[in-house]
């Protein structure tokens, strides 16, 4: 394989992995200290979104709340160990949408650690809701590093199934 060919995959990611690190605490910044969201409790978009503060101490979806030091380190920690699996994986792949996928992924991680460790908590801000449809309501608040690990893993899934369904093609045009 070419050089030029050889680490597209990691150029691929770690290049979204930065966009996706810096657009994340970017938004918080300017909607903290420009947009003031902290002090306007909720501002409509759309019909079924809204800008809305919340403190995050937990992780995807509000699990595992940490209320201790110990316990946003330790959320740190994982972040940031995640991230250096996904830097090896990225170094091995060759293929542009796993590092894409990879890369959204670690720059979502590395922005939501990086809230923790200088507040303690993740900030979201987007806010998904039912509109006023209440069988809908799904009270889900969220961010730019949360949407790029969600789009990162539904893009991993895909690559998956599409090389699996490819090798089983092969294999029965070959068998």
């Amino acid at each position: 394989m070419s050089g030029a060919h050889r680490h597209r995959g990691l150029r691929i990611g770690a290049a979204l992995a930065a966009a996706v690190l810096v657009l994340d605490q970017a938004s918080k910044f300017y909607l903290i200290h420009v947009v003031r969201l902290t002090e306007n409790p909720q501002i409509p978009l759309l019909p079924f979104l809204d800008l809305s503060f919340v403190w995050n101490y937990g992780i995807s979806y509000g699990l595992f709340q940490q209320d201790s030091a110990l316990g946003r380190w330790v959320l740190v920690a994982a972040s940031l160990a995640a991230v250096l699996f996904i830097g090896v994986w990225l170094w091995r792949t060759n293929s542009p949408l796993t590092g894409a996928s990879l890369g959204l992924i670690a720059g979502g991680a590395l922005g939501n650690a990086a809230d923790r460790a200088a507040y303690g908590a993740v900030i979201d801000f987007l806010h998904l809701h039912g509109g006023r449809i209440r069988w809908l309501d799904f009270p889900y608040s969220f961010n730019v590093a949360d949407a790029a690990i969600s789009i990162g893993v539904v893009l991993l899934l895909l690559e998956t199934l599409l090389s699996r369904k490819d090798a089983l093609e092969q294999s029965g045009k070959t068998g």
